[in-house]
């Protein structure tokens, strides 16, 4: 037993920033059901991790509980709420490494998390059609939308592959997301919804303002540092070569030819980490 404990943390200390998020959640979530069947037996009406943890609708319940504006986007409500969020969060979050550093994943994942619990707050607060409802905000969904929006704002025509369905740009993928929030506030959790909007508008935010003031982003671990902001190239499906070949020897666009159409046809994720650092690399020049 002592064994497998020291396997497991093992583990954990060699993951990196995308599975730690996903193992502390899943422990959490664990947790949470132990005590919301201790609950059930002692008869008790709510669950002490809720109770303490989740983000309540009115200011009052933040000043008294300040660490539920973060820790509200570790807990979720039921297996299929966490499924989805850990998921996406596990795609979107590899993907985003490939272009930003662990530290500024966690940047982006708590930006969103504490923005939209403050959109979550501001809207049971001020909006007529939710002042008189009552209701606990959870889950890591605004975390996990501040991270597929700053990425998509970087690399819009990024594609991704889905089975029965073919190349889905990022950019589509996002605007798909944030519309069915959009249409399903009407039929309830309008505050949640709210705060996945505001999850979104926190990663659209942080690029931009990356853009504006010319910080590349960093690819493959290596923090960006401050250049022009035609550093910010990337690869996807569908490039126009021609940008990433110019003034480059006979030798190097043959190369570079090869790894478009192996992206053409693979997408990004399919090329080692050489070919990734090379086309980084030619693209600066």
């Amino acid at each position: 037993m002592g064994l497998q404990i020291k396997n497991i943390q093992q583990q954990f200390l060699n993951a990196n920033v995308v599975y730690r998020i996903i193992y502390i959640t899943l422990a959490i979530f664990l947790i949470s059901l132990v005590f919301n069947t201790s609950s059930f037996f002692l008869n008790k009406p709510s669950n002490f991790i809720f109770d303490w943890f989740a983000l309540g609708p009115d200011f009052s319940s933040l000043l008294h509980k300040p660490w539920t504006l973060i820790t509200y986007g570790f807990l979720h409500d039921g297996f299929l709420h966490i499924l989805f969020n850990l998921v996406m969060l596990y795609y979107f979050g590899t993907l985003f490494l490939d272009y930003f550093t662990e530290k500024q994943f966690l940047y982006y994942y708590f930006a969103g998390i504490v923005f939209g619990g403050l959109i979550f707050q501001l809207s049971y607060n001020f909006l007529p059609a939710l002042k008189s409802t009552n209701s606990l905000l959870v889950g890591a969904s605004a975390g996990v939308m501040s991270i597929l929006a700053g990425l998509t704002t970087l690399i819009p025509n990024y594609a991704l592959r889905f089975q029965f369905i073919g190349f889905v740009k990022l950019k589509y993928l996002l605007f798909f997301v944030l519309m069915l929030d959009l249409l399903q506030m009407p039929m309830g959790n309008a505050g949640g919804h709210l705060a996945h909007l505001g999850g979104a508008l926190t990663g659209f935010l942080i690029t931009l303002n990356f853009v504006n003031k010319g910080i590349s982003a960093p690819k493959n671990g290596v923090h960006g540092k401050k250049t022009k902001s035609k550093n910010l190239r990337t690869v996807h499906k569908k490039e126009n070569p021609s940008r990433f070949v110019a003034q480059i020897k006979n030798e190097e666009q043959k190369k570079i030819d090869v790894i478009l159409d192996k992206i053409g046809k693979s997408g990004y994720d399919a090329l080692s980490s050489e070919e990734k650092q090379f086309l980084f690399d030619t693209g600066k020049k």
